[in-house]
């Protein structure tokens, strides 16, 4: 009777339960989360600073990884304070509204970075395979295209999903078991037929997630068969040192992202949801900036510059 007088009211708010699950965390979680958000707003806006102030990152492959950093802090700033606040103060509490944009932000950014990881494997595939046609195929008004078109990618589908869900009447108890307003967990309070929406989700989330994952891991098949026909043993562990990190990091996203949106909700699966939706929204974001470009020779270089250009100008305000 309670449930059947539930399902008749509507409601106004979710509450998203997030780890409730472990209240004895509670605290631990906050800190942990806090120090991963902030490490991850270090890493990749550092890595916007040092692309747009050195001359010499100013090349394609930078260009994608700076969008992809300036992707990352919008990411990572869409979850995770609403996550800490809740965990704090204990009060998680959201409104339809504000879960429905928090749902449409996430949507788009994490759509977006599926397109420009593939993006970015097409790119180094043409720098290793391709060098002699990399300069003509990776101008500047094609990278311009390409990112262009990725942003386009990822905002029309969220697009669609969003503004169904949001002429949907949704009824209590409206606890939402996820620490985000995530696409299933939100359309499951819904009192009408979500049949059409769900199809359509799943069919939008395999055109986002599929063929770009196919294209990356394409490119890095290609790029590792490269590699082996370099005849320098020294030059061949370098490039492939490089091109598996960055194989495991993309594996891992789009591995769990299709865990979570492809594949059927079995209730082992549906356990397992907020782990696996931990490693895409949080960890990700979090290695990107080690994986892609702190590792790398150039951007390091980069950082001691800028770090030297600091040390000299303390020393001649000290002077002054």
């Amino acid at each position: 009777m309670a449930s059947a007088d539930w399902s008749n009211k509507t409601v106004t708010e979710f509450v998203l339960l997030g780890f409730g699950d472990l209240p004895e965390l509670q605290i631990l979680l906050f800190l942990l989360f806090s120090a991963i958000y902030v490490l991850t707003m270090a890493g990749n806006l550092l890595i916007v600073a040092l692309v747009v102030a050195e001359q010499h990152l100013h090349t394609p492959m930078y260009f994608f990884l700076g969008n992809l950093s300036c992707l990352e802090t919008c990411y990572s700033s869409t979850l995770l304070p609403r996550l800490l606040a809740g965990l704090l103060t204990g009060d998680k509490t959201v409104s339809i509204c504000g879960c429905l944009v928090q749902y449409y932000f996430f949507g788009v950014f994490s759509a977006t970075e599926c397109y420009l990881l593939a993006v970015m494997s097409y790119d180094r595939y043409l720098a290793i395979c391709k060098p002699l046609h990399y300069g003509a195929r990776m101008n500047g008004r094609i990278c311009l295209l390409l990112v262009a078109g990725s942003w386009i990618n990822g905002l029309l589908p969220v697009t669609v999903t969003a503004s169904l869900m949001s002429q949907l009447p949704f009824c209590g108890p409206g606890k939402i078991d996820h620490f985000f307003c995530d696409f299933s967990p939100v359309l499951s309070l819904s009192c009408s037929d979500t049949r059409l929406i769900e199809f359509l989700g799943v069919a939008l989330s395999g055109l986002c997630s599929l063929p770009p994952s196919l294209l990356t891991v394409t490119s890095y098949i290609c790029i590792i068969t490269s590699i082996l026909s370099i005849p320098s043993t020294t030059g061949r562990k370098k490039a492939f040192s490089t091109c598996s990190s960055h194989l495991v990091v993309v594996t891992m996203f789009y591995g769990t992202l299709m865990i979570v949106y492809l594949l059927p909700k079995t209730p082992i699966l549906r356990d397992l949801n907020k782990v696996f939706s931990v490693f895409y929204t949080v960890l990700t974001p979090l290695v990107n900036p080690l994986i892609y470009s702190l590792r790398n020779a150039e951007v390091k270089k980069a950082l001691r510059k800028a770090v030297g250009k600091c040390g000299f100008l303390k020393s001649v305000r000290s002077l002054n």
